[in-house]
């Protein structure tokens, strides 16, 4: 007979386990052994063929995930079981009210530091990796706007820009000059184009909606997306997956990951390519597809001691003739670019034997690179000279700090340092150069048993940029931003949160210190130019109790000195405008229904934003370029074996754009909204001991061909069917 034996770490308050031994195919039940859990309440073991002689066992926890054990039956196997799982713990000095498992979540990118979800006063969405597996998103772009409630502007030729509480990435993906800033675990990604950023061997994402500037620097104003890769654990795995879809597209995956003794590893190569498509209307947009993209993630490391570990990180973005077919008004024929990213990092983490103190150590780099084609046999523009572009920005960097977490008193410190070089070939100013240094503090006091937490930061910046040859001149300057929050955890499931921060974008070298002359324009720097600036305040609760995960954020922004042309006689300068306000509120919210229909989960979620004022002061009007509302939505089921579909909405209400005529005039006028509906569906079809499993997928994007363009003039695929096969071992 199987049996239940008490856990031994019962009364560290937050711990639960389960043992069963013998000749036994049955475990009637999970027994938690705390209070600080659901009442003592029963989880079930949900039992399922395996098909090969086996069982797979699934139990949901009461933190609403869930984990799996194997048990393999047969006559010629011993059926002696000894398995124990502990889902939760929490240290005894820890006090009482942390220990509900619901708010027990953790992030690392508000603080740059692992910190639990209850000591940030930040806004901040996760989107993990089972909803990452469940997207029929291929790219990062794709992912936030169906999980992560941002707006994006989608155009054909793998080009995407975030945006996030009225502010954006760079239209051309140059980080250096966008309003949010994206991340590779904590990293600059080197490019603000999601498009060229892969959804594959990804643990996780974390969103910060607001500023972020103390803790990552210039662009981060109106929020972060960091991409955190998986790290390899456990037995190695490997798996290959092909997949086939509508206009022709074709793709080949192979993931690996695991760990072999000290040495870690979880890497992931794919590589597709796809036709031209036609829009929701039928229309077919031609030059869309390309002829290859590849595809490439990498985390390895050593753990040459408990604790410290040597790390790589490599991620590859590499696309061959891809389609850039201009607006489908004046829809280009010939014209393709190649375009690339790559990065790379060498970290040491390294923490004490309590964890109370860490440190890391980072050297990164990576090279962002665009080549533009542009045959003049179709002209549709009337600007194709059959000379190619380029755009190149390699990156180099590193960063230095060191965190302590007490129990009254917590501390990250440390410097950062950046360097980019910048080659346009054949457009001026040819070659430019940035770089920054900085020094930031991020500190915690916890009082009340540490139900009520101050946080503060500050960061100072200092930077120079340079133009080479007769093109411009260098010009350096600096610039300090501070932060401010609190959060009080009223309950054990609801947590108060207020904070303000300053934020800035630093100026071009081209704002700062051009003098070049461009298609016939003279343009003259200005280096009396201040940093685009940002102030924002806001305040929110978030409400987490069992299965029921939801937050609410209010906040406002004043947009301060947004640099500008400036039309002068005889030459074109830059200038600081007035300021500009962002208002809005923000809500989240999932529940997840567990054992249904015998040991089925379903859950809805929901991700909003909404802007009730966004109104630049200059003009007195609507910020151009902005939704007022956009929403991420869904339903996920699964059956916790083998079965899982997922069906999400993404709205983006509409916006005033500016309309570029034939005649070189422009036109104010309206993108109607944007209703986007994925289906997605896999089904695990067999289990073999010696070969592995087999799980087939389905996918369906647009599902109800919606006509809709993120972008005026650059309308979405329409309706699109895919279906692939998945062999793991």
């Amino acid at each position: 007979m199987g049996k239940t034996a008490p856990c031994h770490l019962c009364d560290q308050r937050a711990a639960w386990g389960f043992f069963v031994s013998g000749d036994t195919s049955v475990v009637s039940h999970f027994s938690p052994y705390s209070h600080s859990f659901l009442e003592w309440v029963n989880f079930p073991v949900i039992w399922s063929n395996s098909g090969s002689g086996g069982r797979s066992a699934w139990k949901v926890a009461a933190f609403g995930a869930k984990q799996s054990l194997m048990f393999e039956e047969g006559n010629t196997m011993k059926r002696s079981l000894m398995i124990g799982a502990v889902a939760a713990w929490v240290a005894a000095s820890s006090p009482a009210w942390a220990t509900d498992a619901a708010l027990d979540e953790y992030v690392v990118t508000a603080s740059r530091a692992k910190e639990s979800i209850t000591e940030v006063a930040a806004a901040v969405t996760v989107i993990d990796s089972e909803a990452i597996e469940n997207s029929s998103a291929r790219n990062l772009g794709e992912l936030l706007v169906e999980k992560g409630g941002v707006q994006i502007r989608e155009y054909p030729g793998a080009l995407t820009t975030v945006k996030i509480r009225g502010f954006s990435t760079d239209t051309h993906g140059n980080d250096l000059m966008g309003n949010v800033l994206i991340l590779i675990d904590g990293r600059r990604a080197g490019t603000g184009n999601a498009a060229k950023l892969i959804t594959k061997n990804v643990e996780r994402v974390e969103i910060i909606k607001g500023p972020a500037a103390v803790q990552y620097g210039s662009a981060a104003m109106g929020g972060v997306v960091n991409v955190i890769t998986k790290k390899g654990n456990g037995k190695p795995a490997v798996s290959a997956y092909a997949k086939t879809g509508s206009y022709d597209y074709n793709e080949f995956e192979t993931d690996v990951s695991g760990k072999t003794g000290k040495i870690d590893f979880s890497a992931s190569v794919s590589h597709s390519e796809e036709g031209d498509y036609e829009t929701g209307s039928g229309k077919e947009y031609l030059n869309t597809g390309n002829d290859g993209i590849l595809r490439a993630s990498l985390n390895t490391g050593y753990e040459f001691s408990p604790g410290h570990r040597i790390g790589l990180t490599y991620t590859l973005f590499d696309g061959d003739n891809i389609g850039n077919p201009g607006s489908i008004e004046a829809n280009d024929l010939d014209n393709t670019k190649d375009s690339e990213n790559s990065s790379y990092d060498i970290t040491y983490d390294g923490k004490n034997g309590t964890s109370s103190l860490a440190w890391m150590l980072r050297y990164f780099g990576g090279t962002d690179k665009d080549t533009w084609n542009d045959p003049v046999d179709s002209n549709a523009s009337g600007w194709d000279d059959g000379i190619p572009s380029e755009h190149e920005t390699d990156s180099k960097g590193a960063q230095a700090q060191v965190s302590y977490d007490g129990q009254r008193f917590g501390l990250t410190t440390g410097v950062d340092w950046v360097d980019y070089d910048v080659t346009n070939e054949p457009s001026a100013p040819n070659k430019t150069a940035f770089d920054n240094t900085a020094g930031f503090a991020l500190g915690k006091v916890k009082f009340l048993d540490q139900k009520l937490i101050f946080l503060g930061g500050a960061r100072y910046d200092h930077y120079s940029v340079d133009i080479s040859g007769d093109q411009g001149n260098d010009k350096s300057d600096d610039d300090l931003n501070p932060s401010l929050g609190v959060v009080y955890n009223l309950t054990k499931q609801i947590k108060l949160r207020a904070s303000f921060a300053d934020a800035f974008r630093m100026p071009s070298a081209e704002q700062l210190a051009a003098d070049f002359t461009s298609y016939g324009t003279h343009y003259v720097g200005n280096p009396d130019l201040n940093p685009e600036k940002s102030r924002t305040y806001e305040a929110g609760v978030d409400v987490t109790h069992g299965r029921l995960k939801t937050g609410l954020t209010v906040f406002t922004t004043e947009y301060d000195d947004k640099i500008v042309t400036d039309q002068q006689h005889g030459f074109t300068t830059y200038k600081n405008l007035d300021e500009a306000t962002i208002s809005g509120v923000e809500g989240e919210f999932s529940y997840t229904f567990s054992d249904l229909f015998g040991g089925w989960e379903l859950r809805p979620y929901a991700t909003l934003t909404h802007l009730f004022k966004y109104e630049d002061a200059e003009t007195d009007k609507d910020l151009k370029y902005t939704s007022d509302l956009d929403i991420s939505a869904g339903i996920a089921l699964t059956d916790l074996d083998g079965f899982s579909s997922d069906l999400s909405v993404s709205y983006l209400s509409s916006q005033d754009v500016v309309k570029y005529n034939p005649d070189w005039s422009t036109s104010d006028v309206t993108l109607p909204s944007v209703t986007v509906t994925n289906f997605t569906i896999t089904k695990r079809v067999l289990t073999t001991d010696k070969l592995g499993s087999l799980s087939l997928r389905g996918e369906v994007k647009n599902l109800f061909d919606e006509d809709a363009a993120y972008v005026l003039g650059y309308p979405i695929p329409g309706r699109r069917f895919f279906a692939g096969v998945t062999w793991s071992y």
